[in-house]
This record gives C-alpha cells, sequence and structure tokens, in this order.
C-alpha cells in the first residue's frame, strides 16, 4: 500500500529532529529544469505568477537564487520534517520511531511542485511552487504539463518494486491532478472525511487536512496492507461510514 499526501506552503526548517539517512529526490534532474526558470523571473514575475504577497515573492525569489544542485544537511533539510500546516499535524512525525520512518520511506510520498514527488527522507531546499501554478516551461503552460508521466512512472515503479496493488489518495485535487489515474498499474482508494455542520455532512478543509494526516499515520504506524485494516481508522473522533463508501472510494464521518 502506498500513500500519497500534499505538501504544505507553510515550512519551517528549525526542526530538531534529524535521522542519519538522508535521500536525494527521485526527480531532481526534472527540479533543475525548473529552477533554471525560476531564476530567470523577477521578484514581480513571481509575485504574479504564484499570487503572492510582494513579501514572500522577495523571499522565494532569494530563495530560487540560492538554489543549489549540490545538495547536503547545510543547505537542505529532510522534507517530511520541515512541512508544516493541517496534514503534518495529523501525520505527527515527531511521533514516529526508527521502524516507523524506515517504513514510511518505502509507503509514503509527497507530491511537490518543484521536486515532483519525495520521499519523506529526501533533502529539498527551500522553496515554494504549487501544483497548480501556472509556469510556462518547454513542455507546457502549466506544471502538470511539465510533469506529465514521470510522476506516474515513479509511483509504478515503486508498486512493482514492492510488489503491491493499492495507491492511498490523501492528497488534494490540485496535486493528485498531477498523477495520471488510468496510467496507475494498481487500484486507487480515494479516501474523504466528512463533518457534521448544522445537520449536513460536508467536507470542512480545515478538519480534512488534518484528518489526512492522521489516517497516513494511522498507515504507516500499523503497517496496513489492505482496504478493511484502512476501514479500522478511527482517528480524531472518525469512523467508516459503510453506507455512503462504494467502490474504491471510502468516507470517513464524525
Amino acid at each position: 500500500m502506498i500513500t500519497i499526501l500534499s505538501p504544505a506552503k507553510t515550512l519551517d526548517f528549525e526542526y530538531s529532529r534529524i535521522y542519519n539517512t538522508c535521500t536525494m529526490p527521485s526527480l531532481l534532474d526534472h527540479s533543475i529544469n525548473l529552477i533554471k526558470e525560476l531564476k530567470n523571473k523577477s521578484k514581480d514575475e513571481l509575485m504574479k505568477l504564484m499570487g503572492i504577497s510582494q513579501s514572500l515573492a522577495n523571499i522565494n525569489y532569494q530563495r530560487y537564487q540560492n538554489w543549489n544542485k549540490d545538495f547536503n544537511l547545510s543547505n537542505s533539510y529532510q522534507a517530511v520534517f520541515c512541512f508544516k500546516g493541517g496534514v503534518y499535524v495529523g501525520l505527527n512525525i515527531g511521533d514516529f520511531n526508527n521502524q516507523d520512518i524506515k517504513y514510511s520511506q518505502s509507503h509514503l510520498r509527497i507530491l511537490s511542485g518543484l521536486y515532483g514527488i519525495l520521499k519523506p527522507l529526501d533533502l529539498m531546499q527551500p522553496y515554494r511552487l504549487e501544483m497548480g501554478t501556472k509556469l510556462m516551461t518547454e513542455r507546457g503552460n502549466n506544471l502538470y504539463h511539465f510533469w506529465g508521466m514521470e510522476i506516474t512512472n515513479h509511483i509504478n515503479d515503486l508498486l512493482r518494486i514492492n510488489n503491491e496493488d493499492i495507491v492511498v489518495n490523501l492528497a488534494s485535487n490540485e496535486y493528485f491532478k498531477s498523477i495520471i489515474p488510468n496510467k496507475i498499474k494498481g487500484n486507487i482508494i480515494d479516501v474523504k472525511f466528512l463533518d457534521t455542520k448544522n445537520g449536513i455532512l460536508k467536507v470542512i478543509s480545515f478538519f480534512a487536512k488534518k484528518a489526512r494526516g492522521a489516517m497516513a499515520s494511522f498507515i504507516m504506524k500499523n503497517k496496513v496492507t489492505s482496504i478493511n485494516e484502512l476501514k479500522d481508522f478511527d482517528g480524531l473522533g472518525y469512523h467508516f461510514n459503510h453506507s455512503l463508501s462504494a467502490n474504491n472510494r471510502l468516507f470517513f464521518t464524525r
């Protein structure tokens, strides 16, 4: 079972827990091509391209100017510890033991606009580049065109190496669109979290993000391998809703 998460906009490079094992992003050669494009953008162009404030444009302009293809622990950070926000509050990576981290390296992947797809302990340099960004490159006019089949191929390779056939989608729609579902050589399980508000079940983004992280944690810590085991998730008060679920779409409600 391979679990897919989105990254987070908020990054923190002051974490104290560093594992001795570091890995390199699998699609780094493609990231280098994106960086070449981004380094040619002015601060104002970045602000318009990414829809961000002038201060954030200034920060990210400097990040891209400083970005170096020679990754080390002085200029790069293990990805899973850097991302903050609801999903990663739910994941709670600080509570993982060494075996959990090792298992995650083989079974958890984080999608990324700049890096394509990351293993938890992959080194990355500070960046901001959402997958939905309409960055023009020689491959097309957005990042979905740029990544093409690369991310999908990576997941297929991982399924083959692990001898698995299930992909659990805990990513946002923006990021999961970078994967081509009908090319995945396995079953994609979409998971949705609904909360009751004013008597109506609905997705509340703030809670759903945390729930996606909590489910990823549940999968990694319990080494979940089947859909039936996945249905046992009851974190944060959510429970599997059999009446709403069908085929490869699982609903959890509270």
